[in-house]
C-alpha cells in the first residue's frame, strides 16, 4: 500500500499510541473529587499545558473537542450567537469562500436557520484571500459583523492564508477572528498569540494523534454560547466528560509535531517537489493546482493536480487498484460527483475541477511512496481518458 492521504487522516505516531495505551486501562473520571479522579485531572491539564506552550497560548484557552469539526461549529455557532445576544445588529459573517465543510456548513446553517447576512469572501487563482474584498466588506458596515472566519491552510489545494493581515484588518473594529488551522499545525508556524486570532482549531488526527480528540483555542475574553449542556467541564464551553488518554495522547502528537515541523516541512517539501516534477514529466499536461513550487504560502505536504480528459473519481479507483491511496478533488453529495468548492472558487471550470486528485505526503511518506506513484500515474490516466471518452 502506498498511502497519500496523509491530509485526511495520518497514521498515529508510536509516542502518541504509548501514551493513549498506557491510560486506556487507568480508571478515572477527571471530574471527580477522589484520587482516582484527581491522577486523572493531573494527566488532562498537564496536557493542557503541553498543548499551550506548543501553540503559545494560555492553557485556560485551550478547550478540548472531539475533533475539528465539533471545535469549528463551537467557534463559528457560539461566538456568532454570543456577539449577537450583546448587540442584535451584529448579525454579518465573513467567511473565505474555500473553507473546509466544518466551517462552510455551519456558517450556511446560520444563514439558513439564525437570520445570519453571510458573505462569502473570494480568492484569487491560486486559493488566497482576496484582502481587498475583506477590507471592502468591513468598511461597509463594521458594526454589523459578528464574526471573521478564515482558515490558516486549504486543505485541498494547500495554500496558506494572509491570516496576519486579517487580524490587521479586524482589529481595527475589534471584530473577533476565527481561524480553522488543523491543517497548518505540525506543517506550518503556527503561534496563537502571535497570530492575534481570537479562536483556532486543531485536531488530533492531521498531525499523527488519535481521532476524535480536538480542541479550540479560545481567548478568555471572547464570548462563546456552549452547543453542549451538561456538567460544565472546559470552563462551562464544552460539557462532556473528558477522555483522558486521548487527551494524553493528543498532547504527546502536537508537542512533537510542533518541535519537529522545520525538518518535518524540509524533508516532506522536497518529497512532494520531486513527486509533481516527475507525474509531470509522465503526463505533461497534468497541472498544479494551487501556489506553484518554489514559491511560498503552501503547505509542505501538498500535491494537487488536474488531469485533463480524466474523471478524478475514475482515476482515484484505477490508482486505488494499484495500491496507491489519495483524495478526489471532488465532494459527493447523495451519490453524484460534485466539482470541489475550492477549484470553482479558484476560478477552474466543472470539467476541470472534477479531474482533479489531491496527493499528500506526511510523517511516514517515503521516496519510495512517490517511485511507486510515478510507476502508476501514466498507465491509470491513459485508461480514464480512454473511459471517459467512451461514456462522452
Amino acid at each position: 500500500m502506498t498511502y497519500l492521504d496523509h491530509a485526511a487522516t495520518t497514521p498515529m505516531i508510536p509516542a502518541a499510541v504509548e501514551a493513549l495505551t498506557a491510560h486506556l486501562g487507568v480508571t478515572g473520571n477527571a471530574s471527580s473529587l477522589h484520587a482516582a479522579g484527581r491522577r486523572a485531572r493531573r494527566v488532562v491539564e498537564e496536557s493542557r499545558e503541553s498543548i499551550a506552550a506548543a501553540l503559545n497560548c494560555r492553557p485556560s484557552e485551550v478547550v478540548f473537542t472531539s475533533g475539528g469539526t465539533e471545535a469549528d461549529n463551537l467557534a463559528v455557532k457560539g461566538c456568532f450567537w454570543a456577539r449577537r445576544d450583546a448587540d442584535p445588529r451584529r448579525v454579518r459573517v465573513l467567511a473565505c469562500a474555500i473553507e473546509h465543510h466544518a466551517v462552510l456548513d455551519p456558517v450556511q446553517w446560520l444563514a439558513d436557520h439564525e437570520g445570519a447576512e453571510v458573505e462569502w469572501l473570494p480568492v484569487d487563482g491560486r486559493g488566497r484571500l482576496d484582502l481587498a474584498a475583506l477590507a471592502a466588506s468591513i468598511d461597509r458596515d463594521p458594526d454589523s459583523v459578528a464574526l471573521i472566519t478564515v482558515m490558516w491552510a486549504n486543505n485541498e489545494v494547500g495554500t496558506c492564508q494572509p491570516i496576519s493581515d486579517v487580524v490587521a484588518l479586524a482589529a481595527a473594529h475589534q471584530i473577533p477572528v476565527h481561524t480553522d488551522a488543523v491543517q497548518a499545525v505540525g506543517a506550518a508556524p503556527v503561534d496563537f498569540a502571535a497570530s492575534g486570532v481570537d479562536a483556532l482549531t486543531l485536531t488530533g488526527h492531521k498531525l499523527g494523534g488519535p481521532i476524535g480528540i480536538g480542541a479550540l483555542v479560545a481567548r478568555r475574553e471572547l464570548g462563546i454560547t456552549p452547543q453542549l449542556h451538561g456538567g460544565g467541564q472546559e470552563r462551562d464551553v464544552r460539557s462532556g466528560t473528558l477522555d483522558v488518554p486521548a487527551i494524553a495522547a493528543f498532547a504527546v502528537a502536537v508537542e512533537t509535531a510542533v518541535k519537529e515541523r522545520p525538518e518535518y516541512a524540509d524533508r516532506v517539501a522536497a518529497l512532494r517537489d520531486d513527486l509533481v516534477t516527475r507525474v509531470q514529466q509522465v503526463v505533461p499536461d497534468a497541472a498544479l493546482n494551487g501556489v506553484p513550487l518554489g514559491e511560498p504560502g503552501r503547505l509542505p505536504g501538498n500535491a494537487h493536480l488536474s488531469f485533463p480528459g480524466c474523471e478524478g473519481d475514475s482515476l482515484l479507483m484505477l490508482l486505488d487498484a494499484q495500491g496507491i491511496e489519495c483524495s478526489t478533488g471532488s465532494a459527493c453529495s447523495a451519490g453524484v460527483p460534485q466539482p470541489s468548492h475550492v477549484l470553482l472558487a479558484l476560478g477552474t471550470d466543472e470539467v476541470a475541477a472534477r479531474s482533479s486528485l489531491r496527493f499528500s505526503l506526511g510523517h511516514t511518506s517515503t521516496a519510495a511512496d512517490v517511485d511507486a506513484l510515478v510507476a502508476a500515474i501514466g498507465g491509470c490516466v491513459e485508461r480514464a481518458r480512454a473511459a471517459t471518452s467512451r461514456s462522452s
